[in-house]
């Protein structure tokens, strides 16, 4: 885990975290350390609940599709900006990997109680800005915002 504050203006903190894809003992590490570091930084508990759900769909996304992920946490005066870059798969087509209970997990997934195709509709709805981009080969970029005022 790497700490920062931006140089150029000290009121923005910054954070950078990867997650290995397929590990799903270390599932849920990410999302747990954005909400203690939202909570240490006196966001609000409505903002730290949302962050905490949105980095947690999104961490299980990677764990469960992607090779990989660095997930970069911002925090400036206003918002709390998460975003996700993985090394994946990609997604063919987002308009439907968007919608409720669609899911491409495979039986081994399930099993473990995750692939209920509600991980990218969470993510929208939680966020008060969400941004999804993806090419099939290469992977998937989640940017997601939420207002803490």
């Amino acid at each position: 885990m790497k700490t920062q504050v931006d140089e150029t203006s000290p009121n923005i903190y910054k954070n950078h975290f990867d997650i290995e894809g397929g590990n799903f003992n270390a599932a849920g590490t990410v999302s747990t350390n954005i909400k203690s570091i939202l909570k240490k930084l006196n966001i609000p508990g409505e903002v730290v609940r949302r962050a905490a759900i949105v980095s947690y769909e999104a961490e299980i996304n990677v764990v469960s599709y992607a090779k990989k992920a660095t997930v970069t946490l911002t925090v400036d005066p206003g918002k709390v900006h998460i975003e996700v870059d993985d090394t994946g798969p990609g997604i063919p087509n987002i308009e439907l990997a968007m919608q409720e209970g669609y899911s491409t997990a495979d039986q081994r997934i399930r099993e473990m109680g995750f692939g209920a195709g509600m991980g990218l509709s969470n993510i929208k709805n939680y966020s008060d800005e969400f941004h999804i981009e993806s090419e099939v080969g290469k992977g998937t970029r989640l940017q997601m915002t939420i207002q803490t005022s």
